[in-house]
């Protein structure tokens, strides 16, 4: 989701923009997708050379670094100081929005993956939340204090470097990654407290034989693997539904529709979206596990579909017939609600559910670089879109999300509740059957020739 659109939906007014304006303001937002993009690309890298903790605690320092720079953009070249920040700010954000998830699903017990893995997403909508109240005219949005609202965007980063001092390494990381047995052993006694952990040990012990099988994956041989074709393509599609979905174009119009439907100050009624999002973000927490992946994920998009064709027609109706502007107020909650029931949160943490450890930072890695190029176009080109199209661009919206509703259903497993081994086996007889029904058609065209 795109921060900097859903910020200037606070301050949209009705004027017309130049041109150049709308150009300047495109190429601010995309600058921060370009830093995670690039970034994304060495998530693997990074959570293998210094582990999933000392990983984290590195890159903080480049949220540091980004927030010092917007925050002191008035006592030197602004414009220079704040495109910057947003560029090292974005190189964080791509690595740490792969690496926070790795770390969640290898220390996750296999019955709360799915609910840990979504409280990567809401503290993502929380952050987003309490960004749009503090960034009010009366808080810190003011023309004197924006630079202090910037700068302290590095707060959370140096919270969270303190904390990681109490966290510990990934069991999975020390055992697999490093052959240290009884390391892994007190580290699954930390976090779980007094069990046995022998069955995880045998699970990770089983992952550790097939990672040595098949030895280092790289980006290239991910792709060029038969065994990760399927997964892979299932990642990168699930990541670019979450981009495509419309969620950047339902915050850009939320404020003005909030402003026709009558609503004396609107930027109050986007911060109550913001909060609808969060809210949802908390539900589903206790609906992941219970529903499962694949359901929730089918749902939310097709929920989002029908949400999207509704305001298409109401805002085309807009105009002419009253009651309308309410209706879109309605389908703008119902959409945020069921885009953080299913294609918020699980893009994020099913890829590592879906790859073993060996093929795992690679995945997060394609899976991060795919997500941040899809926001970079969403940010380059949604502004246009919206002028070109006009109400009609939810229709857009409306054709894409139907088209990955019927992905998901045909090729999106469900990974509730089984282990990294038992998914991994699952695709490789997809696979197998898939090439047994090919092999028989091939069969069955030449007898018959």
């Amino acid at each position: 989701m795109d921060l900097e659109i859903i910020a200037k939906s606070g301050n949209m007014t009705e004027e017309i923009v130049p041109p150049s304006v709308t150009m300047y303001w495109s190429l601010s937002v995309s600058v921060f997708s370009i830093g995670g993009l690039v970034s994304s690309f060495f998530v693997g890298w990074v959570a293998d050379k210094l582990g999933r903790i000392k990983a984290m605690m590195a890159v903080n320092s480049l949220s540091v670094l980004g927030a010092l720079l917007m925050g002191l953009a008035p006592v030197g070249q602004a414009h220079a100081l704040v495109i910057a920040g947003r560029l090292i700010t974005g190189l964080y954000c791509g690595l740490t929005a792969g690496l926070v998830p790795i770390y969640i699903g290898e220390v996750a017990p296999t019955a709360l993956r799915g609910a840990l893995g979504t409280m990567h997403q809401l503290a993502i909508v929380t952050g987003i939340l309490i960004s749009q109240v503090v960034g009010l005219d009366f808080i810190l949005g003011s023309e004197k204090l924006w630079p202090v609202l910037l700068g302290l965007s590095g707060v959370p980063a140096v919270i969270q470097t303190v904390l990681l001092f109490f966290c510990p390494e990934s069991p999975r990381y020390a055992f697999i990654k490093l052959g240290r047995e009884e390391a892994a052993k007190k580290i699954l006694k930390k976090l779980r407290g007094d069990y046995d952990p022998s069955k995880d040990m045998e699970e990770m012990r089983r992952e550790k034989e097939e990672a040595a099988s098949e030895k280092k994956v790289s980006i290239l041989q991910l792709f060029k693997c038969a065994n990760y074709r399927q997964p892979l393509l299932v990642s990168l599609v699930l990541h670019m539904s979450q981009q495509f979905s419309g969620i950047n174009a339902i915050f850009y119009y939320s404020t003005s529709i909030f402003t026709k439907a009558g609503i004396g100050q609107p930027v109050y009624a986007t911060i109550g979206v913001g909060a609808v999002n969060t809210v949802a973000t908390i539900a589903s927490l206790f609906l992941v596990e219970k529903a499962g992946r694949r359901s929730l994920y089918l749902v939310g998009l097709s929920g989002m579909c029908i949400c999207a064709v509704i305001m298409t027609i109401a805002l085309a109706l807009l105009s002419t017939t009253s009651g309308m502007s309410y209706l879109c107020m309605v389908a703008i909650f119902m959409f945020v609600v069921f885009f953080e029931v299913g294609p918020g949160p699980i893009p994020w943490f099913i890829v590592a559910e879906l790859f073993s450890q060996g093929p795992r930072p690679a995945a997060m890695a394609v899976s991060g670089f795919c997500n941040w190029t899809c926001n970079f176009i969403i940010g380059m080109c949604l502004q246009y879109i919206a002028d070109a199209c006009g109400p009609y661009v939810f229709i857009i919206f409306a054709v894409l999300l139907l088209g990955f509703t019927i992905f998901t259903y045909f090729k999106v497993p469900e990974t509730k509740g089984k282990s990294f081994e038992q998914i991994s086996a699952e695709f490789r007889k997809k696979r197998h059957t898939g090439k047994k029904s090919t092999e028989m058609e091939y069969l069955g065209t030449s007898t018959e020739a």
